[in-house]
């Protein structure tokens, strides 16, 4: 795997690159010290076999940049990182790619869909944001890290993406080590600090695309969704398939946030037949 920086004026973005073929391109989620690598770590070699698989750290996350000042508002955040991925493509000389959005890159695909959907393929949508829905603690705890921002309160936090604990007992002191030190830089604050500002119910109804934009999505959608996902519930996912056209819901059971991570092989083999047409 190679890691680079592309310019995506007015931001640069971090890249990490694998493989060779058509273009993935993996959109990350949210959580204090999230990127890129974190979340598509298992997935980047897997799908590199035959996939040209990109994963970014999104504007104010990791190793991209994080404007000073930041953006304010949920809605400037999404433009920023609209025309960041699409810049991202244009400076790769990418016409389409495929598409993977995870928990709030989920949200991120769909506004990509509504704005520029001739450059994207399929797409896959994984505890996806960006439906209706009421705050849980879970994800109020994880947007207001800062007011608590200590390594027991994220070692609490890693522990609810995923379903059996036992998962990530013996892995759970490093995992929380490196976000912590990773959350910790002054830039990654700020960003996320203006990012998830209370009362952060609105921030959730500002990432939510009307009806009338989902039903206007025709790309293959296939919803992979934990059935135990105690930070976006699953009804997120029933909400979509509902309303976009050709969309599939696989829900897994046994398995919170994390079903890349947690469930990487029934992922992996999900996300296979899809792209390669089995669905």
């Amino acid at each position: 795997m190679e890691t680079l920086k592309v310019d995506t004026r007015p931001h640069f973005t971090f890249l990490n690159r694998e493989g060779h073929g058509p273009p993935i391109l993996f959109i990350h989620g949210s959580g204090p010290g999230a990127n890129a690598f974190s979340n598509w770590q298992l997935a980047l070699p897997e799908f590199s076999r035959e996939f040209l698989a990109l994963a970014p750290d999104l504007v104010g996350f990791g190793q991209s940049a994080h404007p000073d000042p930041p953006p304010q508002g949920m809605r400037a955040w999404m433009r920023a990182w609209v025309d960041q991925l699409l810049g991202l493509l244009d400076a790769l000389g990418l016409e389409k790619t495929h598409l993977v959005g995870n928990s709030l890159g989920g949200a991120v695909a769909l506004h990509l869909l509504m704005e520029a959907p001739e450059r994207f393929d399929k797409v896959v949508l994984m505890g996806p944001v960006g439906a209706p829905l009421k705050i849980t603690p879970e994800l109020d705890r994880l947007w207001g890290f800062y007011d608590d921002p200590t390594l027991s309160a994220l070692r609490n936090a890693i522990r609810w993406f995923a379903y059996d604990e036992g998962f990530v007992a013996d892995r759970l002191e490093q995992i929380a080590q490196t976000r912590l030190e990773a959350a910790l830089k002054p830039e990654v604050r700020r960003s996320f600090e203006a990012m998830w500002p209370a009362p952060r119910q609105q921030h959730l109804d500002s990432l939510v695309l009307p009806d009338s934009a989902l039903r206007r999505i025709a790309h293959p959608v296939l919803l992979i969704h934990g059935r135990d996902d105690r930070i976006v519930p699953l009804e997120t996912s029933l909400h979509l398939v509902e309303r976009l056209q050709k969309a599939h819901l696989v829900a897994v059971g046994q398995c919170s946030h994390w079903v890349q991570i947690e469930q990487a092989r029934v992922f992996h083999r999900l996300v296979w037949d899809f792209l390669q047409g089995e669905f």
